[in-house]
């Protein structure tokens, strides 16, 4: 649900966690004799124990790696309008069809902390929570699970590190979750 596929510590992790396996898959097959007969038994250990460390560390370097919002944040003259839902409008069904505005501002398709005041990412939340971040002004939001009644959307853009600018570029609308 939450955008941000292909960065490069997510390929690093997936290098990471793809050359354990392997290894791993060696040792097991060593300890079993049903390959690498000249391999000693040290040496399988040793693959085991290879295997286990690439896989903690591409398990950890996602979240070790990834940019940090900077201490002191940016202040951007971007607007962000929500188009729809409109106020008060009754959604039914499963999905809700979000469109913005965004004037002044430039969205980016990566993180980066490298930051301009107007180029970032949209932040998407329903009741606080949030459901999206998206390099898009369209999309489709999964609705379905929540209560009848009323909820608020908010939309903010926020700097390419994913932190807010300052002041905050923030919309919000409320509207009515009913139907079938």
């Amino acid at each position: 649900m939450l955008a941000h596929a292909g960065t490069p510590n997510e390929a690093l992790a997936t290098i990471l966690l793809g050359s354990g396996l392997w290894l791993g898959v060696g040792a097991v097959n060593r300890f079993r004799h049903k390959a690498f007969p000249r391999v000693p038994t040290w040496g399988a250990a040793l693959m085991g124990v290879g295997s286990a460390s690439l896989i903690v560390a591409g398990l950890v370097a996602p979240v070790a790696l990834r940019p940090r919002p900077a201490t002191i944040r940016p202040a951007s003259t971007a607007t962000l309008q929500i188009l729809n839902p409109t106020e008060g409008q009754v959604v039914p069904g499963e999905l809700l069809r979000v469109r913005l505005s965004l004037q002044g501002g430039r969205i980016v398709d990566a993180a980066s902390t490298t930051l301009t005041p107007n180029a970032g990412h949209i932040h998407v939340s329903i009741d606080g929570r949030l459901v999206s971040m998206t390099y898009g002004l369209t999309q489709l939001v999964e609705v379905g699970q929540l209560a009848h009644g009323e909820h608020t959307l908010t939309a903010e853009f926020v700097a390419a590190d994913h932190g807010p600018f300052v002041p905050r570029v923030i919309a919000t609308v409320t509207f009515v979750k009913g139907g079938p």
